[in-house]
């Protein structure tokens, strides 16, 4: 059957007709969506909706992750002919998936970005859509996580990441990546208590409540160990997720601005993404995906393999 289909199967980001099942398009042809779902903004009985955030203006060294929506869709194509390997079931035929494109804004009316953010957020939201971005560096997590909290409350929060992101910053005007989960908990967007930080390896001695596990540790106790203090921390809460790339090491994802040695290998983050399988997520992102110094497309190729696993997670409370 799969053969059959990629005789005839071209620019399903445009062409396909039904919102589930897989994709046999050739990998390398055709208009490119992520795992080829259709480009749609209508989002009526759509269950999840994936959206670019070309937004890398807030970063502190390397810059690039603008072009980072791109290149995870095209990596994504990679897996539009199967299910995620290992869940047992296959979220492409368990939900209305589509791509809804990426958010339109002036690149040099930066002030507006935020606002911008979190009314495009908002709109997959209140059509009762689950969100999964593609960043954009990791400022873009802030406004999204107001659009969850307007509608949501706070919320519990997984951050995997190399660095905590807690770093003090009380000036509303400032955009930076390096202070979201700082502003997110001083704004009351997220439960400290609820919230775990996973990968980190950059010191930041003021955790605000927030528990850490750092790379160390999981390399030390291990994948199940890691997952059982996840899983207490988060509890039953209604739970955003947040991938940072560069919680991977720079061995497994070395295109992004600020990689930090000793990280999460990629069987690892497979393994404790896998393992989160029955939380109540409500939506998640990908960000700091900078192909610029992404020279073999392993980072982006990283990208699209934790999008596709938050879909996984999605979807499992469905199968």
């Amino acid at each position: 059957m799969a053969l059959e289909d990629a005789k005839n199967q071209v620019d399903q980001a445009f062409t396909r007709e039904s919102l589930r099942g897989l994709s046999y398009e050739n990998a390398f042809g055709g208009a490119v969506s992520f795992l080829r779902r259709r480009y749609s903004k209508d989002l009526a009985g759509v269950d999840v909706a994936v959206t670019g955030i070309p937004f890398d203006q807030a970063v502190t060294h390397r810059p690039g992750a603008r072009f980072g929506p791109r290149a995870i869709r095209e990596a994504s194509t990679l897996q539009a002919f199967d299910a995620p390997y290992g869940w047992g079931c296959d979220p492409f035929s368990l939900l209305d998936i589509v791509d809804y494109g990426d958010m339109a804004f002036d690149y040099a009316a930066v002030h507006d970005v935020p606002a911008r953010i979190e009314a495009h957020l908002g709109a997959i939201l209140d059509a009762g859509a689950a969100p999964v971005s593609l960043g954009g560096d990791h400022f873009v997590t802030l406004p999204i996580l107001r659009a969850v909290a307007a509608r949501r409350g706070p919320v519990a929060l997984i951050q995997f990441d190399a660095h905590s992101d807690t770093w003090a910053d009380d000036d509303p005007a400032r955009i930076d990546h390096g202070t979201f989960l700082y502003k997110a908990i001083r704004e009351g967007l997220v439960h400290p208590a609820g919230t775990v930080s996973v990968g980190i390896r950059t010191d930041n001695p003021d955790t605000m409540g927030v528990t850490i596990l750092d790379a160390p540790s999981i390399h030390r106790d291990g994948i199940d160990a890691t997952l059982a203090r996840i899983r207490a921390v988060v509890g039953e809460r209604p739970c955003y997720l947040t991938f940072d790339i560069d919680a991977l090491d720079p061995a497994f994802a070395p295109g992004t601005g600020t990689p930090v040695w000793g990280g999460l290998a990629s069987w690892q983050a497979a393994a404790l993404l896998r393992g989160l399988a029955g939380i109540d997520l409500i939506g998640g992102d990908v960000v700091e995906v900078s192909p610029p110094y992404d020279t073999t497309g392993a980072t982006a190729i990283a990208g699209a393999h934790v999008a596709v696993e938050l879909i996984a997670l999605l979807g499992w409370n469905r199968r």
